[in-house]
């Protein structure tokens, strides 16, 4: 019976022979043995290893990908690509009951210890099922570079890894590409072991797509009534001079980001860090999994220090002083571009006796979280971020990261849409407070926190963490 299509997957997986079929959470099937030569499999292999490899890095995923196959001379990755696009096709085609296309479309890639493709469901015109042939060594589930299956829920969105396939020498795995054919690979976390994989699709008519979901926006809040005081007791006095928050506005205006470092009193920062590690603060996993993964603190668990460190953020007094460094205009005390316009435009209208009602200023609000990182932590970019892209500033804290190394990761990259060169990188840095403005052509993510990261000491705390405090405002 027909394994793939609608109807002829059972709820249970069977297993015939060397063919493992599944329905859950997804149809997808499992050959093992599935070149019958040995000699022409290590062969295969052989030629693959000797190709060029080019490094691929970006929100999504990390790892050495072949250029394209479809005209590659090698005898037996010419044999592999006519038996698959061929005879093979016809056959996957015939048990699906839908012609699939002549387009050749593999390519090879090597996993090695930390790279990994992160949740993402395949969809692209045209593609009607993936397929995957491993070539690695003996592999264990603890090498890490598992693929895994993702159930959906009720919105058609990933919700959490239900099987993970271990790759195995010798063995093809074909799966349905559909709005549900969530999956990943897992980060590798062998150090001596390459994931080698040739892989591709096979090209028919797509299913059908239900409408995409579209996530609720955060709801931002004017800034709380707090005066001064509160910027006297918790910012490094440095930054409360007038004349060096005129130095930090020109950097800014210049480069369009600043990092101001031992931005908070010392006393206050470890207070902070040592009440985070310490506390029993209420963490929340955020997702879905093709958006970010992360953790967020409850206010209501927040300890008092920690609170007042939020008020700080939210305060009007903050809002004022982030105007002065910045120019932006956030506080209505804040001077803009537009003033002396405004007011030659007011002495105008007096002169010739005209008057017109001015709509009063949009009020400038912020949204915030504070958030917890760890080992396989991430934030994506989406197909709907540069459609609700605004002009915006971002503000970063981060907290309890003293040994944070570039390469585990963790660090705030912003790109041009549609650009893959990154426009910026801003790492962990212990009370150094980051600002960043963003036009709508700007996007940004979190990358992905590798296995480098648990070489850090645990200390005090339970898992091994850094936080940051991270708040957007808007004029």
């Amino acid at each position: 019976q027909d394994p793939l299509a609608e109807g002829g997957v059972q709820t249970q997986g069977s297993e015939f022979g060397d063919l493992e079929l599944d329905c859950h959470p997804f149809p997808h099937l499992l050959i093992r043995n599935f070149i019958q030569s040995d000699s022409f499999t290590e062969n295969l292999q052989r030629e693959l290893l000797d190709l060029n490899f080019h490094e691929k890095s970006n929100d999504l995923y990390k790892f050495n990908q072949s250029d394209d196959l479809k005209k590659r001379k090698e005898p037996h990755i010419t044999g592999l690509r006519a038996a698959l696009f061929g005879l093979f096709r016809s056959w996957l085609g015939e048990v699906l009951g839908i012609e699939l296309e002549p387009i050749v479309d593999v390519s090879c890639a090597k996993y090695q210890y930390t790279d990994v493709l992160l949740c993402h469901d395949d969809e692209l015109e045209g593609r009607r099922v993936a397929f995957i042939l491993y070539l690695v060594p003996p592999w264990e589930s603890s090498d890490g570079g598992t693929l895994d299956l993702f159930s959906t829920d009720d919105h058609f969105q990933p919700h959490s890894v239900v099987k993970s396939l271990v790759p195995s020498w010798n063995t093809l795995i074909l799966f349905e590409v559909s709005p549900i054919s969530f999956h990943q690979v897992a980060e590798v976390l062998s150090e001596d072991k390459c994931r080698l994989s040739l892989s591709g699709w096979f090209h028919g008519p797509s299913l059908e797509r239900p409408p995409r979901h579209i996530e609720p926006p955060f709801p931002r809040s004017p800034h709380l009534p707090r005066d001064e005081t509160l910027l006297l007791e918790w910012v490094n006095p440095l930054y409360l001079d007038v004349d060096y928050q005129s130095q930090v506005q020109q950097e800014f205006e210049d480069s369009s980001e600043i990092q101001l470092k031992n931005f908070l009193k010392e006393e206050k920062f470890k207070e902070v860090s040592e009440a985070l590690r310490l506390t029993d603060v209420q963490w929340t996993k955020q997702g879905p999994p093709n958006r970010r993964c992360y953790e967020v603190a409850s206010l209501e668990s927040f300890p008092q220090c920690v609170s007042a460190c939020w008020e700080l953020l939210c305060s009007e007094a903050f809002f004022l002083l982030l105007s002065n460094f910045t120019g932006l205009r956030l506080h209505y005390l804040s001077p803009s571009d537009e003033d002396e316009k405004d007011q030659e435009d007011e002495e105008e209208g007096e002169a010739t006796g005209s008057s017109g009602d001015t709509p009063s200023p949009s009020t400038p609000v912020c949204v915030g979280e504070l958030r917890r990182w760890a080992h396989g932590d991430y934030t994506l970019l989406h197909d709907g971020d540069a459609s609700k892209a605004e002009y915006a500033l971002d503000l970063l804290l981060p907290l309890s990261c003293p040994d944070w190394q570039t390469e585990f990761g963790g660090f705030t990259s912003y790109i041009a849409n549609e650009e893959d060169e990154e426009l910026l990188m801003v790492y962990p840095e212990e009370n150094s407070l980051a600002l960043v403005y963003r036009d709508k052509e700007t996007l940004k993510f979190v990358k992905h926190i590798n296995h480098r990261s648990s070489t850090l000491p645990i200390g005090d705390s339970c898992r091994r963490a850094v936080y940051d405090f991270s708040f957007v405002y808007y004029e």
